[in-house]
Parts: structure tokens; C-alpha cells; sequence
């Protein structure tokens, strides 16, 4: 099997790599960090144009992209330089759920995602509900009702979103699949308040409370579930790739320090425990790159497919990544604890990484599950 890139996938991965190296700096994105929006509008609008929110979506909804290896290629980059824009919340879940619910009206917004021009959140995970995607308390006032009132925790990007997509129980216990719908919540809308704060790998998330919140369905009522575990399906490929690229930076950037860094009159890459050492991480990290390749590779497949293999992809992803962080501040010393020092971030993005949608025990629980199921 062939597992080259495309033309066009290499194309916008030596663009956005050059991009990236060039403007992403550890001093511009230490600043972009501690601005009270957590990302640049400006690097946003260039990437944008770049092209690399088109490659999130298909031709049909009006991009050049959107297949799981597209994800990879985008996100694996995003990953190596550690940025912290949100085209995760933005463009692979908000932009999905647009694309697969919305009427002609609202998928008319998904022009002004590719070209830059809105920011949207995902409000879905609940205070009680942890990783339980079906796990949904808040309600409408009544049958037929547009109006939301509940809580959600950790809504990445909600200061700055124009619109949040709000999920919503209409019928059924607390945690059925049937019974959930999604809606549009304008930035404005009354009875709609935000506690925001920053993350510890960068961007910045809020505590959502709705109050009797005027809202715009998405999709069929009660009907959204299918939608939701697709939209975060994908959410998971990029996670994986994102996790993979920083993988890659922390080890090339232990490799230079290993290299550079001199005991005993040379250079502490020549002594042979360090050398295992990073032999093991090498090692580990190809096997990281083909869980992506096959978590990329299994996007499009039927539900109960794409879910297991996601989920291996994701309990190894987590496994090696805590690895390769915690062997690289090692090997390095005290400077990698140093905020001006790359590899602090790269680590905190690769440990965070695991504790969105899941961590590793969560992605093997599902594993089995899934792999059990009749």
C-alpha cells in the first residue's frame, strides 16, 4: 500500500510548513498566549488564505479537502509548530456540523469559515458528563421551544466565537443517543453569560450558562447524535496527527540538544544510555505515525470501523506522547521547564492533547467495548 502523500496534500504541507517555521516563532506564540482573545486574528486571516481551512472540508461544501488524510496533513503541521488557533473548534467540529445538519441558510455560513471570517464553539460537554458524548442535561423551556437553558464546561473559543453551536436534550434519560439536537446560540443572545479563562497549552475556554437563551435549530429535532460522534470522530484523526507533528518537534529538538549539549569535553549524545534512550523514542514514534495513518485512513469507514480504530489510535497516541514528553524535558534538564525554551509548550500541547475527547484508559475502555460488541 502506497502511503505517500498526494500532490496536493504535499503541496500544502511544505506550504504551511515554510509558513509556519517563518512566522510561528516561540516569542510570537508565548504573545498570542497571554492576549486576551488566545490567538491571532492576523495568522488566522493568512492561513485562511493560505488555503488551510478549505482543506477541512469537501468540494461539495466548498472546499479542496476534508478526507481524514487532509486532517492528518494540516493538523500533523499545526502539531510540529504548536499553534494555538482554534481550527479544531472552528473548522473540523463547528464546520462538520454545519455541513451535515444545517439548512441552506446556515451551510451558507460555511464560506465565511473557509475564508476566515467567523469563529464558532462547540458547547457540548457538560459539567457532570466527562467524556460521555450522550451525556446531555440541558433542556428547552418546552415542547417546540427554541429556548435553552444549562450549563456547559470547557467550551474552547467561546469568548471569541460569533455563534456557538449548543447541544440540547429534547426527549429521553439523561444519557440516550436519541433525543439530542443542536442549535445556534448568537455571541449576543440574551440570557447567554461566559466565565472565560486560559488553557494551559494555550487558546482559552469558558464556563457557558444559558438562561432562557433564544436559539436556531440544526438539523431534525432530536436527531443530532449521529452527527455529533462523526463531528468528534474527526476531532479525534486531527487530535492524533496534531499530537504525532508535536512529537516530532520535541524529539528533533532533544536530538539538536543531545548534540549540542557538552560533558566530560563532548557532546552527551555520544554516551550510550542516552543514545537507547533516544533510540526508544524513535521507535515509538513510528509507531505513532502509523496509528494516524490509520486512524486518517478509517474517517470515512461505517461508524462501528471508524470508532474502533480511532480508538486504538488515540490510546496509543496518548501512551507514546506522555512518553516523548516526559523523555524529553528529561533529557534536556531544567531548560526545558523554561517558558521561553520551545519544548515547554510542545510537551504541555502533547499532555494536553490526551485529555480532550478522551484519555488513553477512556480510548482503550472503548476499544474493547466496540471490539466485544456483537
Amino acid at each position: 500500500m502506497n502511503f505517500e502523500l498526494t500532490e496536493e496534500r504535499q503541496m500544502l504541507q511544505d506550504t504551511l510548513r515554510r509558513y509556519l517555521a517563518d512566522k510561528y516563532t516561540t516569542k510570537v506564540r508565548n504573545g498570542i498566549i497571554d492576549s486576551e482573545t488566545g490567538f491571532s486574528a492576523e495568522i488566522w486571516a493568512e492561513l485562511a488564505e493560505l488555503g488551510v481551512i478549505g482543506a477541512l472540508f469537501t468540494e461539495e461544501q466548498g472546499g479542496f479537502g476534508g478526507a481524514g488524510f487532509d486532517l492528518s496533513v494540516v493538523f500533523e503541521e499545526l502539531g510540529r509548530a504548536g499553534v494555538v488557533e482554534p481550527f479544531l473548534d472552528t473548522g473540523v467540529l463547528c464546520g462538520r456540523l454545519i455541513a451535515a445538519l444545517g439548512n441552506a441558510d446556515q451551510q451558507a455560513m460555511i464560506e465565511e469559515i473557509i475564508g476566515g471570517g467567523v469563529q464558532l464553539a462547540f458547547a457540548h460537554t457538560e459539567p457532570t458528563a466527562r467524556y460521555d458524548l450522550s451525556r446531555v442535561e440541558t433542556g428547552l423551556q418546552g415542547p417546540g421551544e427554541t429556548r435553552l437553558t444549562g450549563r456547559k464546561a470547557v467550551v474552547i473559543n467561546a469568548e471569541a466565537a460569533d455563534h456557538l453551536i449548543v447541544s440540547a436534550r429534547e426527549s429521553g434519560a439523561v444519557d440516550d443517543t436519541d433525543g439530542i439536537s443542536l442549535f445556534l446560540v448568537a455571541k449576543d443572545a440574551p440570557g447567554l453569560s461566559l466565565r472565560g479563562y486560559p488553557l494551559l497549552a494555550g487558546g482559552r475556554a469558558a464556563e457557558v450558562t444559558l438562561e432562557d437563551t433564544p436559539a436556531t435549530r440544526l438539523g431534525a429535532a432530536g436527531a443530532a447524535f449521529p452527527a455529533i460522534e462523526a463531528a468528534v470522530a474527526a476531532a479525534n484523526v486531527a487530535l492524533a496527527a496534531e499530537a504525532f507533528g508535536a512529537m516530532n518537534t520535541a524529539t528533533d529538538l532533544t536530538r539538536d540538544y543531545l548534540m549540542t549539549r557538552q560533558q566530560f569535553g563532548r557532546p552527551i549524545g555520544t554516551f550510550q544510555a542516552l543514545q537507547h534512550r533516544m533510540a526508544d523514542l524513535l521507535i515509538e514514534l513510528e509507531q505513532a505515525r502509523s496509528a494516524v495513518i490509520n486512524a486518517a485512513g478509517h474517517l470515512e469507514s461505517d461508524p462501528r470501523t471508524r470508532d474502533l480504530e480511532i480508538a486504538a489510535a488515540r490510546n496509543l497516541i496518548g501512551r507514546v506522547g506522555r512518553l516523548v514528553a516526559e523523555e524529553s524535558i528529561q533529557m534536556h534538564g531544567g531548560i526545558a521547564m523554561t517558558r521561553e525554551y520551545e519544548l515547554a509548550h510542545i510537551a504541555k500541547r502533547i499532555v494536553m492533547t490526551d485529555h480532550r475527547f478522551g484519555d488513553t484508559d477512556y480510548h482503550l475502555e472503548r476499544f474493547i467495548d466496540l471490539s466485544t460488541a456483537a
